[in-house]
């Protein structure tokens, strides 16, 4: 193949235009770029192919052939690829302006025409200076003790005649001291020295290249990599794929030094293999095998593939299914449980015997206690209670009364005990994206790990090496109009960004749009009128909450939204968009969740967080000072009210399925809308069309986003996005047209990070202050 560029045989970047490729990990970092992006695997194999021949015609042919081989793809593979690499490049365009420097030719192929270098990572030598302030990698509030004041001697201590051992502590901490200065001393005169070589050399406009990431992907396919177990010694991760040759997910296995994964065991027809976790001794993986309709059994099986899957447990119909190891016994431990086999609180299930063990620690009928796992040294079980609205729990293993680890209502996004059993790691959804926390069991103090979009955290407890999911989505606004009567969507793309847009909510008088998006770089509630798009922008002074969208007043001019304060406390707050005018609202409920306008009138409803992690909905009079409360409804998850049958629909907490009650909430007019619908975990996926209708976001191994009715009479379930998930915290309906306004993934996909867990770091002067201390005590 001829090229008309001079490379390594190994290269490590790429450099097209204005952007940089990494090889490895397939990133592409632009200089106008918010974030870099990923390329799928086919999409960089096409811009290597076009690379190896700048400005020449590289024809469809030639590029099935070298990326598909010995398949029969069609050329819409070609046409995707060159979609995804001119977005992933729009700023390395020609002189002539094409995106991403990429040219069609008609009927026969592509032309690479921007400047196109490949390069090899030199080695960087890091001055002197860069090496004593090494790049934090994780965030913590430790106390430091205060250092002692400058001149204040040691021998002045009230202390006649002290032991000879005391003075040699007292001469050891003045030695350290001046050790201590020297070294700070000459620190700071190499670091003087440096900067002003820098300086008179131009130092300034050095670039040493991009900081080295704490991690590094395991897995980086393009596809949805989820769930990951490590080994317990760290050197294989198992996780949840979704399958490239069929509908659903399986289970694929790998060590964790980027060699390529196998599958563990085939799914049968119509199955799906979901959620592995990895025996304490490292032999066997634990799956969940559910079917589409609705069965579900626990299946186990060897490591290395010798032998076939057997399955231990039936677990058909259930919701958030999950389960964990049992150290030192061939067991399982098993969380809250629906369906077939339905329990309420948290069991082993011995896999030798096949019997239930039920744990008793104080839990109530409609809790439900979701991934409990054993620490390493079998002495606490950890788990998330209420994981809609969740916390962390811990209890002593061998029964005892449950305790609160943590305090706010969030979502959890799975976790591991720590190798010690001193604390855990947790993921947790922070405004547009999820991160991982460490917390310690006794002082509860949380340190943020300083990882972007994680989630699932696994941890090896032999060596502490850390496996998590990094998902980093890209979610734009759609405007999904009925474009048949056989329920097909046309979608409109609505305001195009570079960031995650979520949370359309649609005025009731169809001319507005407010959503949350962090497209400025920073997280807020944006609003329009959708008749002047120039007036889109921001809404500042307001913090917006991500558990629940916004809800518009009947005439369309003011909005309830829920944000933090200052102190980081919920509020409700009460915004005028077109004025961009936010006003906080005595509400007396302490955690409101949800505001809701009720009619034209000063009724106003809240849905307020209760402590054992559930929530109830209040019903106030705002003309009141305060505000009087009217009636209340216990366990509501979510609620909207229709204003054209003044009822209000809600999902619940404990269950799934859609209620509807009377806008005075009397318990007289409350009736089942849906037993099945939503699910417990999509309790936001739902919006109101009017006249009592409801619809309904779900997905399925076949399609990304389904929608349908809910309610009698049964309909059909629309395919809204076949390949695209859409977001799940909320959407709505123009009661105008029925026109739908979704947040769905532009781009998406999921990987496996791997990494080793952060150390703590001793606080500053800790030594020091250990001798300080040991000088008052006695002689031992």
């Amino acid at each position: 193949m001829a090229s008309s560029t001079t490379r390594s045989a190994q290269p490590d970047r790429l450099r097209v235009g204005e952007c940089v490729v990494d090889i490895a990990s397939r990133e592409v970092h632009a200089p106008g770029a918010r974030r870099p992006q990923r390329l799928t695997p086919k999409a960089m194999a096409v811009l290597k192919v076009l690379a190896e021949q700048p400005g020449q015609v590289v024809s469809r042919e030639q590029l099935l052939a070298e990326v598909w081989p010995d398949t029969l793809p069609t050329n819409d593979v070609v046409t995707q690829a060159v979609t995804q690499l001119r977005k992933a490049l729009q700023y390395a365009g020609d002189d002539a302006g094409r995106m991403g420097g990429i040219e069609t030719i008609a009927k026969t192929g592509y032309r690479l025409l921007a400047p196109v270098q490949w390069e090899s990572a030199a080695p960087v030598v890091v001055p002197v200076a860069s090496v004593a302030a090494p790049v934090a990698i994780e965030a913590e509030v430790v106390e430091t003790p205060a250092p002692a004041p400058a001149g204040a001697g040691f021998a002045v201590l009230p202390r006649p005649a002290a032991p000879p051992r005391r003075w040699w502590r007292v001469l050891s901490v003045l030695v350290f001291g001046a050790l201590v200065a020297s070294l700070l001393g000459f620190w700071w005169w190499q670091h003087r020295a440096a900067m002003a070589t820098l300086a008179e050399e131009g130092g300034d406009e050095r670039v040493v290249g991009m900081p080295r990431l704490p991690y590094r992907l395991i897995t980086s396919g393009g596809g949805f990599d989820l769930t990951p177990t490590l080994s317990p010694d760290g050197s294989m991760v198992a996780y949840a794929s979704i399958s490239e040759t069929r509908p659903g997910t399986s289970i694929r296995i790998q060590t964790t030094s980027n060699s390529p994964s196998r599958e563990l065991v085939a799914p049968g027809p119509g199955e799906s293999d979901r959620s592995p976790a990895w025996s304490p001794d490292g032999r066997q993986l634990a799956f969940a095998r559910q079917g589409e309709d609705g069965s579900c059994r626990v299946m186990v099986a060897a490591a290395n593939g010798a032998a076939s899957e057997r399955e231990v447990a039936r677990c058909d119909f259930t919701e958030l299914l999950s389960f964990s190891w049992v150290p030192g016994r061939n067991a399982l431990l098993f969380g809250s449980m629906t369906g077939g086999n339905a329990s309420g609180g948290i069991r082993e299930l011995d896999l030798e015997t096949g019997t239930w063990r039920d744990l008793h620690y104080g839990s109530r009928a409609r809790d439900f206690d979701y991934a409990p796992k054993y620490s390493p040294d079998g002495r606490w079980i950890a788990f998330i209670r209420n994981p809609q609205l969740g916390g962390v729990w811990v209890m002593p293993a061998k029964g005892g009364e449950a305790r609160r680890l943590t305090r706010e209502r969030a979502e959890i996004r799975g976790f591991d005990w720590l190798p010690d059993s001193s604390g855990l790691v947790f993921g947790r959804r922070v405004d547009s994206q999820s991160r991982l926390y460490r917390l310690e069991l006794e002082s509860r103090k949380l340190h943020d790990l300083g990882l972007n979009d994680a989630e699932s955290p696994s941890i090896s407890h032999d060596n502490g090496q850390l496996a998590f999911v990094q998902r980093r989505p890209q979610f734009a606004l759609f405007r999904l109009q009925r474009s048949n009567a056989h329920g097909g969507y046309e979608r409109d793309h609505l305001f195009p960004s570079n960031g995650r847009d979520a949370q359309p909510m649609i005025s009731p008088d169809g001319r507005h749009l407010a959503f949350t998006s962090d497209r400025s770089g920073e997280y807020a509630l944006w609003w329009a009128d959708l008749a002047r798009p120039d007036s889109l922008h921001p809404i500042p002074g307001l913090l917006p909450e991500t558990r629940q969208p916004v809800d518009w007043s009947p005439d369309s001019r003011t909005l309830l939204a829920i944000g933090r304060d200052t102190e980081g406390r919920a509020q409700l707050y009460e915004v005028t968009p077109s004025e961009s005018r936010v006003n906080p609202l005595p509400v007396p409920a302490p955690r409101p969740l949800q505001g809701l306008h009720v009619g034209e009138g000063p009724r106003i409803m809240v849905l307020s967080a209760e402590p054992e992690g559930d929530a109830t909905l209040i019903l106030y009079d705002r003309s009141r000072k305060p505000w009087q409360e009217l009636a209340r409804l216990e366990d509501v998850s979510q609620a909207r009210y229709d204003s054209s049958t003044r009822q209000v629909f809600f999902t619940r907490f404990s269950s799934s399925g859609l209620w509807r009650i009377g806008a005075d909430l009397s318990p007289n007019g409350l009736a089942l809308v849906d037993g099945d619908a939503p699910a417990r975990w999509r309790y936001r996926s739902w919006a109101l069309a009017g006249n009592g209708r409801a619809y309904y976001l779900s997905s399925t191994n076949e399609c990304s986003a389904v929608g349908e009715w809910l309610g009698p009479p049964p309909t059909d379930a629309t395919c809204l996005a076949a390949n695209e998930f859409s977001t799940i915290n909320g959407f709505s309906i123009d009661r105008q047209d029925g026109a739908l306004y979704m947040a769905i993934a532009e781009t998406d996909g999921a990987g496996i990070g791997f990494m080793t867990l952060p150390k703590r770091e001793a606080p500053s002067f800790g030594v020091i202050s250990k001798l300080l201390s040991d000088i008052g005590k006695p002689p031992s």
